[in-house]
């Protein structure tokens, strides 16, 4: 019965800002999401960067998600976004999007900048429905597991 109950009530996930010591949770995750993942080493030099903003998402002990940012004067760049295949489709991302929408606003940023895949439609869809909009493409910028290459979509947030 407590399979059951796990399986279709998970408890609601809680978003905080990232720490140092996420690192290692936080590099299974973009590994387990992306082709090329980043290390161990790589996330905790950047959570440690005082020009990094992360938050993340914890459903009980376990890594949900995770966005990351680096901020420069008063423009940020989204670097990674990602979210556990099991908490995928349940709105994580949104929740995750705009949080960390509402601190960078707070820590002065007017622009903020990330790429996408072309073909990675329901991040498309997540950052258009935030307002993002796109401003740039970079042909043939990313290679998917196929071999093909696919272009990256540079969009732009503006903070009114």
């Amino acid at each position: 019965m407590g399979f059951i109950w796990r399986f279709f009530f998970r408890p609601e996930a809680v978003l905080s800002e990232a720490q140092p010591r996420d690192a290692a949770a936080m590099a299974a995750l973009h590994a387990a999401s992306f082709r090329r993942g980043w290390s161990e080493d790589e996330f905790r030099s950047m959570l440690g960067d005082q020009a990094v903003l992360a938050h993340r998402a914890m459903q009980g002990s376990k890594l949900a998600g995770f966005i990351i940012t680096r901020m420069a004067a008063d423009e940020s760049e989204i670097l990674s976004v990602a979210v556990a295949a099991s908490a995928q489709g349940r709105g994580l991302a949104g929740r995750l999007l705009h949080l960390h929408l509402r601190r960078l606003a707070g820590l002065g940023t007017r622009t903020v900048f990330l790429e996408v895949g072309e073909d990675n439609v329901p991040a498309i869809r997540l950052y258009t429905r935030a307002g993002f909009e796109e401003v740039s493409r970079r042909q043939a910028y990313y290679q998917g597991d196929t071999g093909r290459q696919t272009a990256a979509l540079v969009l732009r947030y503006d903070f009114d």
